[in-house]
């Protein structure tokens, strides 16, 4: 191998053809990334569980048995802790789970396996996933590697983390309400959501309310749809999966559209949230100056820009958070176990056992409904854009741990604009496009049509261009 002692400076497509080309080899790509989380993954939180013999012997796998045209051969990466790898911790981010162990592997573990990645190990998670931040008590929380005295959001947190340190190349994540997205804006990278059933391991269809689908984070967008082409189809396309229900639209692989970056669109601009008749949502300045630097990119690049007047959906807050409640319903611990759950996983647990079903199907019912209304709104774009997050990332120890009520008020402050996607079922992505003065990254959301994750690459790549951001380095690098 040539030196390349600062591996971690290239792009993850960058490394993907240094492997291709053996320049580079898998072990020595494995070897890199876990020096590097070593001595930087405590900094940052980001790993709940490292295993570097399992890793560098899957390295040595792959490249004996592997064929190098499996999409991800020899890129390392690690499973969200809300994944299951036979034979590895499974802590689902809990104390609860303290010592359990996964006898197999899931779906979206074993897609990224055929794929031909490497697994360097569990990226930290809140408890079960179900805040959108990643500060529990059962691990360290993880930070934003731009300012450690901010949060990396969640509930992928550590996974970003790990990506914006440089700890990793890129990571799979999972999104039931903004879970990519958020901490992919919180640590200055590209987050996507694909389309409900565009995933064939992680499609959403099997979640309450369809709402939870895996994506990638990545450091660009190019990157983001390498990994994303890797996973929905690790033996290449079309997907061949006896699960699977294709979304609509191209089936890729959207790695060439990120490239090309290509097209001219109609754009609209949305500042309404269906939170707004719950909670006061004031987008901060920071936000506005991220979302407003992309309507200059759009009308530069000459695209269409409308602005979208508000549409006002009282009936949602009360709906989403019947789904959210019951989805915690169901998480496998009872009598005294559940004084290991943390205060806010215990009242959604509470909230969710209590909620009647004629409640939960009245909401589901509604949901549909909005998810209809949504996409018939939506229609004239071919993309829709907003601000990533209301606010700059949050410091650590800024969400009440105690209190329910106000803890859900402060998560929808900070990320009013996600949820919405996953109910409605549409392909999202987040970028960032604008810095604060304090050296923070800021970002924008686009939607797109069921199925429009080209569209979306193709645009997010046209912006990520005139951005200009170049390889920007926290300082945690």
């Amino acid at each position: 191998m040539t030196d390349f002692g600062d591996l971690h400076e290239y792009t993850a497509l960058e490394l993907h053809q240094l492997l291709q080309r053996g320049e580079v080899t898998p072990t020595e790509a494995t070897s890199h990334y876990l020096a590097r989380i070593e001595r930087l993954g405590d900094t940052v939180g980001a790993f709940a569980h490292v295993d570097a013999g399992a890793a560098l012997e899957r390295a040595s796998d792959v490249e004996r048995e592997v064929p190098k045209a499996a999409p991800l051969w020899g890129m390392p990466l690690a499973d969200k802790d809300l994944h299951l790898r036979a034979g590895m911790p499974a802590r689902f981010g809990s104390r609860a789970f303290a010592a359990h162990v996964a006898a197999e592997s899931d779906d979206l573990v074993r897609a990224v396996d055929a794929a031909g990645a490497v697994s360097l190990g569990k990226t930290a998670t809140p408890e079960f996933g179900m805040p959108s931040y990643t500060e529990g008590l059962a691990f360290p929380p993880a930070r934003t590697p731009w300012d450690l005295s901010r949060g990396a959001g969640g509930s992928s947190g550590g996974a970003a983390a790990a990506v914006a340190a440089g700890l990793l190349p890129f990571a799979p994540g999972s999104d039931g309400g903004g879970s990519i997205r958020i901490p992919a804006a919180s640590c200055g990278l590209v987050g996507v959501k694909p389309s409900r059933g565009r995933v064939p391991a992680g499609s959403g269809l099997g979640s309450l309310a369809g709402l939870g689908v895996a994506g990638p984070i990545a450091r660009t967008v190019a990157d983001a749809a390498l990994l994303l082409d890797g996973i929905i189809a690790p033996n290449g396309y079309p997907a061949r999966h006896p699960y699977a229900v294709r979304a609509p639209g191209d089936d890729g692989p959207f790695l060439g559209a990120a490239i090309r970056g290509e097209g001219r669109f109609q754009l609209g601009v949305m500042l309404d949230s269906p939170w707004d008749d719950f909670t006061d949502v004031v987008v901060a300045p920071e936000a506005m100056a991220a979302l407003d630097r992309a309507v200059e990119f759009a009308e530069r690049l000459g695209h269409g820009v409308e602005a979208m007047p508000p549409e006002p959906e009282p009936g949602y807050p009360d709906a989403f958070r019947a789904v959210w409640q019951a989805g915690a319903a169901t998480i496998p611990v009872d009598g005294e176990a559940e004084q290991l759950l943390e205060p806010l996983t215990r009242w959604l647990v509470r909230r969710g056992r209590e909620l009647p079903a004629r409640a939960l199907a009245e909401s589901l019912s509604w949901l549909a409904e909005y998810e209809r209304r949504v996409i018939r709104r939506f229609a004239p774009f071919d993309a829709v854009l907003t601000p990533a997050l209301a606010m700059t990332p949050r410091p650590v120890g800024w969400y009440d741990a105690e209190d329910g009520e106000r803890n859900f008020a402060q998560q929808v402050a900070f990320t009013p604009f996600t949820s919405m996607v996953n109910v409605s079922g549409l392909p999202a992505i987040t970028l960032p496009v604008h810095d604060t003065d304090e050296g923070l990254p800021m970002g924008v959301q686009l939607i797109g049509r069921p199925g429009g994750e080209a569209t979306l690459f193709a645009i997010a790549a046209q912006f990520e261009r005139a951005a200009r951001r170049g390889r920007r380095r926290p300082p945690v690098w």
